[in-house]
């Protein structure tokens, strides 16, 4: 992993031939750009119009390539740059759309009150001033010309719409929150039950490197490491539901502790 580390200051790192990922300081967002002979393809858009368009001219400084876009998952630092990029095709899993109309504005103003508490008013404003388009085009197979790129519903695990991009030929898998590296799994929104499953899926792809949503790529030993602990809080969540162990209990025994835990049914 050492060799491939992506450094929080903005700067592109080669994983593989035509296989980019860059890591920004704010919120250790690691994004990526994969190139083929004909057209490029962006992952994830940053966290608003701002933002993006540094992303966009970041990706206009390698190629030229006309673009497309995958989408991770609708969380608004993954998606809410993507206008920069129209009129790319913006791909993602069927229930992003859905779940980005359900919660974008939620999004908006929490985390603009967020920045604004935080003294960073210049981010504020541009993601209050941010209206992200939907995704418009559907996961599958992504041609770029002498390079396919497999946009995979692999279950769920983050969110109910988690995508995972695969560049086969390279060895490179784009997991977005499904994999985090220097910091626990976010499990706002999660289906945890799913999640160990799904990274079990993403395993079986074989990659060489698995670049994490926020964070350094990873190899697959710090997958399955991940994996294994998400299913023991998947553990603890089944036995706090049934009614078998408290939540404070099951937050002790949690390797990550401080999350929501469910509530007795």
């Amino acid at each position: 992993m050492d060799g491939h580390r992506v450094d929080g200051d903005g700067q592109w790192v080669e994983l593989g031939d035509g296989v980019f990922a860059r890591r920004h300081a704010e919120l250790d967002l690691t994004v990526g750009l994969v190139m083929g002979g004909e057209r490029a393809l962006v992952v994830d858009t940053r966290g608003d119009e701002r933002q993006g368009a540094e992303l966009a001219a970041a990706v206009r400084s390698v190629t030229r390539l006309p673009l497309a876009v995958a989408i991770t998952h609708a969380h608004f630092d993954h998606c809410f740059g993507s206008a920069a990029f129209l009129p790319a095709p913006v791909h993602a899993h069927p229930r992003c759309r859905a779940a980005m109309v359900a919660t974008a504005v939620r999004q908006r103003e929490t985390w603009t009150d967020r920045y604004r508490a935080l003294g960073d008013d210049a981010t504020a404003a541009a993601l209050a001033g941010t209206d992200p388009p939907l995704p418009d085009a559907p996961p599958g197979p992504v041609e770029l010309g002498g390079r396919t790129v497999d946009l995979l519903d692999l279950g769920a695990g983050h969110t109910d719409h988690d995508l995972v991009i695969h560049v086969p030929d390279a060895g490179v898998v784009f997991a977005g929150d499904l994999v985090e590296q220097g910091a626990p799994p976010d499990l706002t929104d999660a289906v945890v039950a799913a999640w160990p499953g799904t990274l079990s899926a993403l395993l079986a792809l074989g990659p060489r490197l698995v670049v994490p949503g926020h964070g350094d790529p990873v190899d697959t030993t710090f997958v399955a490491e991940q994996r294994d602990r998400l299913g023991d809080v998947a553990d603890l969540h089944a036995a706090v539901l049934r009614g078998e162990l408290d939540p404070s209990e099951a937050d002790r025994r949690s390797p990550y502790p401080g999350v929501a835990w469910p509530t007795h049914r």
